[in-house]
């Protein structure tokens, strides 16, 4: 299998407003757009993203109910912080405050008016104690 593409389709209430999200916030631009559906695209490696309305006659009928939830659309970016001054000037809905993991992970939130979770991720060098337990970090994550 050779993937040439990657897209998400995320079945929502209001295409309109996570469509009005994505673009003001997280830079990605309408490829195509009609009635209930959305078509998104960025120029570097973030994934393609398709707005489908809830209840659309073009999914299956045992899709058409479910929406986007219980998910996290996660992007690595470079320069994590500037990217948290950015989008809090800009007032974005940002709904979990940066943070670090003891593994390595810095990261913070943002929910889309559909109630989509967005998370931007940049890799640091994980902490000497990963686990709070005294022991030092496993090799492999040096």
């Amino acid at each position: 299998m050779n993937v040439s593409a990657s897209t998400l389709s995320l079945t929502v209430a209001d295409v309109d407003a996570s469509r009005e999200f994505f673009t003001t916030y997280l830079g990605y631009q309408v490829a195509m757009a009609a009635d209930g559906f959305a078509s998104l695209s960025r120029e570097d490696a973030a994934v393609d993203i398709v707005l489908l309305r809830r209840g659309t006659e073009v999914l299956p009928p045992e899709q058409r109910d479910r929406q986007a939830g219980g998910l996290i659309v996660a992007f690595t970016v470079t320069d994590l912080a500037t990217e948290e001054a950015r989008l809090r000037a800009a007032g974005a809905p940002i709904t979990m405050p940066l943070r670090e993991e003891p593994w390595g992970e810095r990261l913070f939130q943002l929910t889309d008016p559909n109630g989509v979770v967005v998370q931007l991720v940049e890799w640091v060098t994980p902490s000497a104690d990963p686990n709070g337990t005294g022991e030092p970090a496993p090799a492999e994550w040096a």
